[in-house]
């Protein structure tokens, strides 16, 4: 597991800690900025099918609004911890920031493996889950969103319940929802999306030809599967993606849209037909133009970060370089493209999608894809700016960008009282 390597907690604070130096932050904003504003753990009792009452542990830490509601995903996870949450939270300040959205950040996450529980256990435990927290989300508060484990259902049973306590609709308390309860067309394959985006800006400053990339993806959900998708639509190969149990790799190219029906169908990438198999660790080491780690924090640390091949890594999940990796990996040359940019774009489309519900309004996929597609570009071309004209990493260039806007907000309401 990542924490194996680095608490999630204490890279965040260490990510900060590093920009603050370069920004010359006043030390008193940077303690404020390390600690979140409202952090909340719950226990959760269900009973389970079997008729035995369960106890799951929930949290939803809010990091930092001063900018807007917070908002941020939830996870169902066995090894989901608080200062995994924490840490999570504060990225999605960040995050919010460097895109430009009026909002702060926030995180959930409740302890239990979705794998061995049925949908009916699921729902009593989600919807348990919300009235433990009814307080402190809301569409002007908190507006949460999916994340590992939680889907458009998940997400329709949180706004169900939020709404029958206020007895009527409010589709805009969570956003990921499925398309009947005001959902919003390409917020799945938002975030995968997003990334490749973000690579093709890059690619252009560099003067790459697109058809020459080859990309591995490591993480086969839904932002690694969309990823493959919208690389193959945008005219690169990819040659390697994996799961859990492992991965597979083609030097020729694989054919996504296959790949992820086999995966549907037997649970796995690992035996497709038209592929090698291959490990996690080999995945990572292969000799590709662009790795796209989209798995979970912290993947890619000191021990193997000297293994890597590639010479651009986009992050698609969130912490999946560790600051020790980072280090090496910009020694040896790698340019990484951060999460807080990267994977942006499914905070971008949760946003559009909250407009839409407030507003009462629907919009078209190519409406949506297009709005991703100008909020995409023109963040990444303010980090870039910095990244050339500070002369620091991709990662320092969006933190600067982010923390600015952080700060000016903070300064300008002051702190009351």
């Amino acid at each position: 597991m990542a924490n194996v390597f680095k608490d999630p907690y204490e890279m965040a604070i260490e990510q900060l800690e590093h920009v603050a130096k370069i920004m010359n932050l006043d030390k008193g904003i940077v303690k404020y900025l390390k600690k979140p504003k409202r952090s909340i753990e719950v226990a959760i009792p269900v009973i389970m099918d079997n008729g035995e009452i369960e106890v799951f542990m929930g949290y939803r830490v809010h990091h930092n609004d001063v900018r807007g509601p917070c908002k941020g995903g939830i996870r169902y996870h066995p090894s989901v911890t608080l200062n995994e949450v924490k840490a999570l939270a504060m990225w999605m300040t960040w995050k919010t920031a460097v895109v430009n959205l009026p909002y702060g950040g926030a995180k959930g996450g409740v302890v239990c493996d979705p794998k061995k529980m049925s949908e009916k256990e699921l729902e009593k435990l989600t919807r348990r889950y919300v009235v433990a927290i009814l307080d402190v989300i809301g569409p002007y508060k908190d507006v949460p969103a999916p994340d590992i484990n939680t889907n458009p259902k998940v997400m329709a049973w949180i706004m169900d319940t939020y709404s029958m306590y206020h007895g009527y609709a409010i589709p805009e308390v969570v956003t990921g929802k499925p398309l009947s309860v005001g959902g919003i067309a390409g917020r799945l394959e938002a975030t995968g999306r997003g990334v490749i985006i973000v690579l093709r800006e890059f690619l252009k400053k560099l003067n790459m030809n697109g058809s020459n990339i080859k990309i591995a993806i490591q993480g086969f959900g839904n932002v690694g599967s969309h990823a493959a998708l919208t690389a193959k639509e945008f005219g690169y190969k990819v040659v390697a993606v994996s799961d859990v149990e492992g991965g597979v790799y083609n030097p020729d190219g694989l054919e996504p849209e296959k790949v992820l029906e086999y995966s549907r169908k037997t649970g796995s990438v690992v035996g497709y037909p038209e592929a090698k198999t291959i490990t996690n660790e080999e995945l990572l080491a292969l000799d590709v133009d662009v790795l796209i780690p989209a798995a979970i924090e912290g993947t890619i640390h000191r021990k193997n970060a000297d293994n890597i091949n590639a010479k651009i890594i986009i992050e698609g999940a969130n912490g999946p370089v560790t600051p020790e990796a980072d280090r090496i990996l910009n020694e040896k040359g790698v340019v990484i493209v951060p999460d807080i940019l990267a994977n942006a774009g499914g905070v971008i489309v949760s946003y559009l999608e909250w407009n839409q519900n407030l507003h009462r309004e629907i919009w078209t996929l190519e409406e949506v894809r297009a709005k991703l597609m100008a909020r995409m570009t023109t963040a990444f071309n303010e980090v870039y700016s910095v990244f050339k004209e500070k002369e620091v990493t991709m990662r320092e260039a969006a933190y600067i960008v982010a923390l600015t806007r952080v700060v000016d907000a903070l300064m300008d309401r002051g702190i009351w009282p």
